[in-house]
Formats: C-alpha cells, sequence, structure tokens
C-alpha cells in the first residue's frame, strides 16, 4: 500500500489532481473512472480494489454506522474551512510527504490545519 497511489473523492477538483501529479503522486480521480456519482461504498470498493488510498472531504467516512471501514489502504479526510483547493492542498500535501503506506493501512486519518486524528476502522491478525 503506498500513499503515492490515490484516488480523489468527487468533491475534490482537478487542479488538486494536477498539483498533486505534478508532486509525483499516482492520482486518479472517480469522475476519471466513472464515478462521479457513486456512493461512498462503491467509492471506497474502488479503492480498495485498486490498493489507492481514498482523499476525501466528506464527513461520512468518519461515521462507521453509515459506512462500517474493514480491510482498506487507507482513507484521508481532509478538513478545510474553507475546503477551496490552495487550503485543501495546504493541509494535504505536508501530510503527504510525511506518511508512508504502511501508516494508512487501515485507517481513517483526519487531517486539518491544526493537527491529524488518527482512527484505526480494522485490525489484522
Amino acid at each position: 500500500m503506498n500513499p503515492s497511489r490515490l484516488l480523489l473523492d468527487q468533491m475534490l477538483d482537478a487542479e488538486v489532481a494536477r498539483v498533486l501529479a505534478a508532486a509525483g503522486y499516482d492520482v486518479v480521480r472517480v469522475s476519471e473512472v466513472g464515478m462521479a456519482r457513486a456512493d461512498d461504498a462503491e467509492v471506497l470498493t474502488r479503492a480498495v480494489r485498486d490498493g489507492r488510498v481514498l482523499v476525501t472531504l466528506d464527513e461520512h467516512f468518519g461515521d462507521w454506522t453509515v459506512l462500517p471501514l474493514s480491510e482498506h489502504p487507507g482513507v484521508i479526510r481532509v478538513k478545510a474551512d474553507p475546503a477551496t483547493t490552495a487550503q485543501v492542498l495546504d493541509i494535504l500535501l505536508p501530510f503527504l510527504n510525511r506518511y508512508r503506506g504502511r501508516d494508512l493501512a487501515n485507517m481513517l486519518v483526519i487531517v486539518r490545519s491544526t493537527g491529524i486524528r488518527w482512527i484505526r476502522t480494522a485490525f489484522t491478525v
């Protein structure tokens, strides 16, 4: 699981993808793979299948009653206010540059300008 392989959820725009790609990340946007209107479960299933860390602004990924997370490459939820491209990148790029795939496996990571919250979502034996 490599954090350089990312799946960007629908609310993250093409400019975020372009900047991440220019920084060396292998980025796919859900809209590029015919999933622009897919629900959260389908998006997560695609990320797991493709071995990509899911990057989202969607708070539902933190609600296990809505979307239970099991084994996965990782979910990064960016909390930016306002959620502009520049603000998202200011929060996301330093985080991605610091952590490796093994750090993100089976984790929901909530990243904001004021800090990082790590939540283990699955345990492996």
